[in-house]
């Protein structure tokens, strides 16, 4: 038997990942009651439930990032400095990277970000300014006209929540409130003729978006059995051989994603020790697949405190191209999420069973997954690694004309009159369920616009997260970590701003004085809105 109760607040947050942390921090740092919902039992959505360490730009440590966004680096930077038996050398190192990871300079275990984040979000929730419902979903949603009501929640007992708030930020891995409300949206590929965007397609093509991922973490014990049970569809994803990938699926072989050539990545458990470059504007870091996205390093930590490295498997043989979750029918979806889950436990099975090794042999398998580092018991992800998903029509729509290295040179990227962010990586789509292979466009350093968070119509519901006013291709360098953590901080701030000043987020952005008045408040809370002078990649 179901249950109901209905819950009164100013700020509902739908969805708990970066976006939805960043807002409802905002909006209980400057004393509003937050409702936070969240589908799994982690905050944090790609950096945690969906284990990815964070994608970011080579000046992170100087510039482009908001003041909170850098306190939770910090934050988990000191949590292994406090609680991890560190070498002296990395104990020492402002720039500690835990993992040694060539993708990010904060190769970090999902399990500690998600403890650093239950860690900010605390004390509001002592102060009773902040609500955390995990393991909820939303399902419903009422409107008046222009206005969204309430939101209809449900979580994993079967109990349902509605939820009313003068202000809701959707902040979902899918923008899942979009359809719910009626809001408008896109998804998938625009039109050329309709964005002007170099790298569009003559035709819109809305089912194609960019795969998603179920990562999982290893480690590697010579000499020990850990092989999985043989997955089901393993021979079915083991003779999948897209028309543009070089290679059977699972092999150790893809494309190159700025050349698209062929290239074999190298793959050596523990075979890559010590400090490593990590810079994406120079390397991508894939060739050596152990070390690219590793998030624990044996010579982090004192000798002996760890047999073996940890590493994130996130690589471009686990894209799932079989169909996308934004169906509306529960059962497509499940069959999808299940197919990407079944992808990537079938690529587990390849490396320890068949993967090439250096003596000329097959298959590791002592690759062992790691459940502890991933809050589950098989060593996968929470949660599918989701890349794109419904996004806002927007006040403002972010084209790739409006970043592009190639097309800006010099100039820079479009600087919005409105900024209220900044970010910077390479537009970086990843081979998607239409039959498109990487497009992988250079960037330069980019602005956030307000309007990209204010939907044309409704007007009382702001997007925090990959929703945002951007197309299929700028979503691409717009949804990486730093980048979705400034949208829903700006959603959360912008929110706020309203229900003080008695306007609508519509009303802030036609108005030059008020769009001024906001871009004071969110300096002010730390927010860098503007780029020093630095060169794109």
């Amino acid at each position: 038997m179901t249950s109901t109760q209905e819950i009164d607040t100013d700020v509902l947050v739908v969805g708990g990942g970066l976006g939805g942390v960043a807002a409802a921090l905002a909006a209980a740092r400057h004393g509003r009651r937050v409702v936070l919902t969240e589908p799994t039992k982690w905050l944090g959505g790609q950096l945690t439930s969906q284990a990815v360490p964070p994608d970011e730009h080579p000046w992170i440590e100087m510039f482009g990032c908001t003041a909170s966004y850098r306190r939770l680096r910090d934050a988990i930077r000191e949590h292994y400095r406090t609680w991890y038996p560190l070498t002296e050398a990395a104990r020492n190192d402002p720039h500690l990277n835990p993992g040694q990871g060539r993708v990010s300079r904060l190769c970090h275990e999902p399990r500690v970000a998600a403890a650093v984040i239950d860690s900010l979000v605390g004390p509001y929730e002592a102060a009773g300014r902040l609500r955390v419902l995990r393991h909820t979903e939303p399902v419903e949603a009422t409107c008046d006209g222009d206005v969204v009501t309430a939101v209809r929640l449900r979580d994993a007992d079967g109990t349902h929540t509605w939820v009313r708030a003068p202000y809701v930020i959707d902040a979902t891995e899918l923008g899942d409130l979009l359809p719910l409300a009626g809001i408008e949206h896109v998804t998938g590929f625009e039109s050329r003729a309709e964005t002007g965007e170099p790298s569009a397609p003559d035709e819109a093509q809305p089912d194609n978006v960019q795969a998603m991922s179920w990562v999982f973490a290893l480690e590697h014990r010579e000499g020990e059995n850990h092989v999985i049970e043989r997955p089901e569809r393993y021979d079915y994803f083991r003779s999948v051989h897209p028309e543009f990938w070089p290679a059977p699926l699972l092999s150790l072989t893809a494309p190159d994603p700025r050349t698209l050539e062929p290239l074999e990545r190298a793959f050596v458990p523990n075979g890559v020790e010590g400090p490593v470059v990590a810079d994406q504007s120079k390397d991508p870091g894939d060739r050596e697949l152990w070390a690219f996205r590793r998030i624990l390093a044996r010579s982090t930590f004192q000798p002996g405190f760890l047999d073996s490295d940890v590493t994130i498997v996130n690589w471009p043989m686990i894209d799932y191209l079989d169909g996308h979750p934004m169906s509306p029918d529960p059962a497509e979806v499940a069959r999808h999420v299940a197919g990407a889950y079944e992808q990537a436990r079938s690529f587990l099975y390849y490396l320890q069973t068949e993967a090439p090794r250096a003596d000329g042999g097959t298959g590791f398998p002592g690759l062992r997954p790691r459940g502890d580092v991933m809050g589950s018991a098989d060593g996968f992800a929470l949660a599918p690694y989701i890349r794109e998903g419904r996004r806002i029509k927007a006040l403002t729509t972010v084209r790739e004309q409006d970043v592009s290295l190639e097309v800006r040179g010099e100039q820079g990227a479009v600087r919005y009159p409105d900024s209220v962010g900044v970010g910077m990586y390479r537009i970086d789509l990843h081979p998607s369920t239409g039959g498109d292979n990487y497009v992988d466009v250079a960037s330069t350093p980019f602005y956030l616009p307000l309007g990209a968070l204010i939907p044309q119509r409704v007007t009382n519901v702001l997007a925090g997260a990959k929703n945002i006013g951007t197309t299929h291709i700028t979503n691409g360098c717009y949804r990486l970590h730093p980048v979705e953590w400034n949208a829903g901080e700006a959603a959360g701030l912008l929110a706020v701003h309203c229900l003080d000043r008695g306007l609508t987020p519509h009303e802030v952005h036609a108005d030059a004085d008020n769009v001024a008045e906001f871009q004071r408040v969110v300096v002010a809370d730390g927010v860098e809105i503007d780029w020093p002078v630095v060169g794109g990649y």
